[in-house]
């Protein structure tokens, strides 16, 4: 619980105006290092797949399976998490930088803006 409150008291108004804790689907694929993490339950995910095959690495791990699944979680990589509206994302954000997990970051917009960089120019760009 200690560690938890001091990750806390590590998010003031300096942490959030740096935008730590927000990365866009743009900076995201324009990282050499980067993860795609889709924290979505899996009837989301079965309903909506992206094709994230191109020079990004995917990973699904929904929201309830986190704690149990820490290990799959790339602690070398810049990660881009996911949902649909944002709070699970930021849940797990929370939850993974109180577990010492320092290059999370919130996908800004979520599946909706990873969906607008899908675009078929936009994946032009990315699969060159």
């Amino acid at each position: 619980m200690n560690e938890f409150a001091n990750i806390l008291r590590e998010m003031n108004l300096e942490f959030f105006t740096n935008g730590k804790h927000k990365i866009t689907a743009k900076k995201l694929f324009e990282s050499n290092d980067k993860v795609f993490w889709d924290v979505r339950n899996n009837e989301e995910v079965e309903s909506v797949t992206f094709p994230l095959k191109f020079q990004a690495k995917y990973i699904h791990i929904p929201t309830n399976e986190i704690p149990n699944r820490l290990l799959e979680i790339p602690r070398d990589r810049i990660t881009g998490i996911f949902c649909s509206a944002g709070i699970r994302a930021s849940i797990v954000f929370a939850f993974l930088r109180a577990n010492g997990f320092n290059n999370v970051r919130i996908l800004v917009g979520g599946y909706e803006a990873l969906l607008n960089e899908l675009k078929p120019g936009e994946i032009w760009k990315y699969a060159k």
